[in-house]
């Protein structure tokens, strides 16, 4: 992903701005502590229930090659508050993706409060190669082979017969999966690969077409800090634009100096075309990072970023001012190094439960399956600096996996050839989706059919529809919760006439 950063990891007595995806990621990773926090005292307030036991099942490491012995333990939890009817209760199976999973994902969100609906038995898998789901040389190079979007998949079949055993399952507990963001992606491909084993996929903001150069990333971000209805501007968008437009100038005139003082750099950016390319990488990430998650528990939205960037005239001074709240109280500085951000892909300690700590896995996921890199090129609406090239992408799949420019587009070609792109042709799956979020642009926005739907909602973020109804909801985003809660009715409702179907079937001999 591009280099890109807002929230800084500690080294030494300055904070370290490392580039491809930090912002996302350590935003993220602020969002879900706060998440966290707030679930454990609601638990508390009701009188402190038994907490939510974590397992394990044993899963081969290569479900395509029986000659691959080695296998991995692969976290789960269950909530079975709700599942009273054994013999005809749904199953609903929350999916894990590129970070850990805790006790909240089956705990609490929007497919906990259908699973006490319609009365389910809740499953949360974690992926593969995320938390406490990985071995402990897991990281090692020759070992990222593994993981795969094909194997994650394999191991949700496996994990399916085994709960199938273990809770004396039949075809009358109908299986519906969830999924958020990249696992959103997983529950459409699990409905499309594995159809005999879950009935329906809802698959929130999920990127499903794969694409190498994502410079509709920023066009939507430029499109989002304009509307209205997040309490963005033209204004707002155009003072961005101008306060990058001066950074570019700065840089064309060689003005390394004033500019590593003006945005607090530890490093000297002057080193090479890398390091400016991390300096304005890191500035752009606090616009990308606050439209993905705005409104989702992050200290900065779409309406604080534009007070900031339109309360001067002089677009580069609240860039300036913008920039100082990103760093955190008492540091002084943030790097901008492109052999930092290297040598932090380049680590091979698992650390289970950090959302940053997983970067290396996801990158090489980009580079091995989906691209997704978030350019900023002359030709678009992006508000940024044209130093954000898709250059720099490749360059980091190269030299940290070892994996060649042209290899990446082969692989990533073969993804949408595998999967369908965001024309998958499946059946019985909800695309939701929300106007801000920037990955709305690579998933499903029209239905393909009367069984393959779309929401679409004006005004949300990145998986905004996951969470609780909570007060101060958009009217959309509550109606879009209450559409996705008949069609997961109408879903059992089929599914439980079929099966009185075959009870009731008599064949004639």
């Amino acid at each position: 992903m591009k280099g890109i950063s807002l929230f800084l990891l500690l080294l030494s007595s300055s904070d370290v701005c490392f580039g491809f995806g930090t912002t996302i990621w350590k935003m993220r990773e602020k969002i879900e502590q706060h998440k966290e926090k707030v679930f454990n005292e609601k638990l508390n307030q009701l009188g402190s229930p038994p907490p939510l036991k974590e397992h394990y099942i044993e899963q081969p490491m290569d479900h395509f090659d029986p000659a691959v012995k080695v296998t991995y333990q692969q976290r789960y939890w269950v909530n079975d508050a709700f599942w009273h009817d054994r013999l005809h209760g749904p199953v609903f199976l929350f999916i894990g993706g590129e970070g850990p999973l805790s006790a909240r994902a089956a705990g609490e969100g929007e497919h906990v409060k259908l699973a006490e609906t319609y009365g389910a038995l809740v499953f949360a898998v974690e992926h593969r190669y995320y938390g406490n789901s990985i071995n402990k040389d897991g990281l090692q190079l020759e070992n990222l082979q593994y993981l795969s979007s094909q194997q994650a998949l394999a191991d949700l079949a496996a994990f399916h017969s085994f709960a199938v055993r273990a809770y004396n399952m039949s075809d009358q507990n109908r299986w519906i999966s969830f999924g958020g963001s990249y696992p959103g992606s997983l529950s459409a491909w699990f409905r499309l690969k594995y159809p005999h084993l879950v009935y329906g996929a809802i698959a929130s903001s999920a990127p499903v077409e794969a694409l190498t150069n994502f410079e509709a990333y920023n066009e939507v971000v430029a499109a989002s800090l304009s509307d209205p209805i997040v309490n963005g501007s033209k204004q707002c968008a155009d003072s961005i634009r101008n306060a990058f437009e001066t950074i570019d100038f700065l840089l064309a005139a060689k003005q390394y100096t004033k500019l590593g003082k003006d945005f607090k750099s530890c490093n000297d950016i002057s080193q090479s075309e890398q390091d400016v390319n991390q300096l304005v990488s890191n500035l752009a990430g606090i616009f990308m990072g606050v439209v993905q998650y705005n409104d989702e528990g992050s200290e900065l939205t779409i309406t604080s970023v534009c007070q900031i960037m339109t309360a001067t005239k002089d677009p580069y001074v609240n860039l300036m001012k913008l920039n100082s709240v990103r760093i955190k109280p008492g540091k002084k500085c943030a790097y901008n190094s492109w052999n930092m951000s290297i040598e932090q892909l380049r680590n091979t300690t698992v650390d289970p439960a950090s959302f940053t700590g997983a970067m290396r896995q996801w990158i090489y996921q980009t580079c091995t399956q989906f691209g997704y890199y978030q350019s900023c090129d002359a030709n678009t609406s992006c508000l940024f600096s044209s130093h954000m090239d898709l250059q720099s992408d490749l360059d980091i799949c190269d030299i940290v996996y070892g994996i060649p420019n042209d290899e990446v587009y082969k692989r990533v070609a073969f993804t949408n050839a595998y999967y369908g792109s965001n024309q998958p042709k499946g059946t019985r799956i909800v695309f939701v989706n929300g106007s801000i979020d920037p990955w709305h642009a690579l998933s499903v926005l029209k239905s393909q059919g009367t069984t393959e739907t779309a929401i679409y909602i004006q005004g949300t973020a990145h998986c905004a529809n996951m969470g609780e109804d909570k007060p101060g909801d958009l009217p959309q985003l509550t109606q879009a919760r209450k559409d996705i809660s008949h069609q997961v009715l109408q879903w059992l409702q089929e599914g439980k006439y079929e099966v009185d179907q075959k009870l009731h079937f008599k064949p004639m001999y």
